[in-house]
């Protein structure tokens, strides 16, 4: 552990995955309550037509995703809000939609490569100190507006229709609470990749329900579970060369098994 530490690239690795745990957990939480799991997958893909924008026009990758996937999440809940649509349904068409789009630019631009590959399936131990600073301070924006209007987005989770009447603004909370997802998981796709982000960020939050707390215990348990299983995950990836994403999300999903059967026996 103190050898992998000494190195540079280890050590934007961890701050990188760490910051990411806690932001989907804590989004995460949120997206479960509200039976919107799909939402994170959507985005993701979502994220990718703005990576591929970013390497076909030499702009930064991370930036154009960020604003990509805000324009997505907007347009989501612009369809369901406005015109009655099921989500699962706008999502399914978001989703599918998104990926053909990336695919076609990264094709048409030639610039189907490695670095889009990192982007699919995350490649953690490349994150640049440029890239942890974004993650960290954008990130940082976003987790704070979680937590101001945390007592808003868990009454909407509740039950939308009652907290409307109670005079919160659903509408505008909605936005913001898909907005905030947009942004984390556009940082996330270079540390976990576009296919595996929406693990990541549901995954500890379904495994925290199974101990059936309250709001806050479950988010701290889905936190702990998050942080535990990116620490977990890149220390294996990087002492047996294994892909960091698809390590992390094996983590996450041990952990879940393990919190089925715990709870299953009680």
């Amino acid at each position: 552990m103190t050898e992998m530490l000494q190195y540079s690239f280890m050590q934007n690795a961890f701050i990188a995955g760490v910051v990411i745990a806690i932001l989907a957990s804590v989004s995460g939480t949120f997206v479960v309550l509200r039976r919107y799991s799909m939402i994170s997958e959507t985005l993701a893909h979502s994220a990718l037509v703005g990576v591929a924008v970013g390497l076909v026009a030499g702009l930064n990758p991370l930036w154009v995703a960020v604003v990509v996937a805000l324009l997505s999440s907007w347009l989501i809940e612009y369809l369901r809000s406005s015109f009655a649509l099921y989500s699962d349904a706008v999502l399914a068409i978001l989703l599918s939609g998104s990926l053909a789009v990336a695919v076609i630019i990264v094709s048409l631009g030639g610039a189907f490569n490695n670095s889009l590959f990192s982007y699919l399936f995350g490649s953690i131990l490349s994150v640049s100190s440029g890239d942890v600073m974004m993650i960290v301070v954008v990130g940082g924006v976003a987790l704070a507006l979680l937590l101001i209007f945390s007592k808003e987005l868990y009454f909407i989770a509740y039950d939308e229709e009652v907290a409307q009447t109670s005079g919160i603004k659903v509408k505008a909370l909605n936005f913001l609470l898909v907005s905030v997802v947009a942004i984390i998981i556009a940082l996330s796709v270079r540390v976990v990749g576009s296919l595996l982000i929406g693990a990541l960020m549901v995954i500890p939050s379904v495994s925290a329900l199974q101990f059936k707390k309250g709001f806050k215990s479950t988010t701290l348990l889905a936190l702990l579970f998050a942080v535990v299983s990116v620490l977990f995950g890149i220390t294996l990836s990087y002492e047996f060369s294994l892909p960091s994403g698809a390590t992390i999300v094996l983590c996450v999903l041990f952990i879940f098994i393990v919190s089925l059967v715990l709870n299953n026996k009680k």
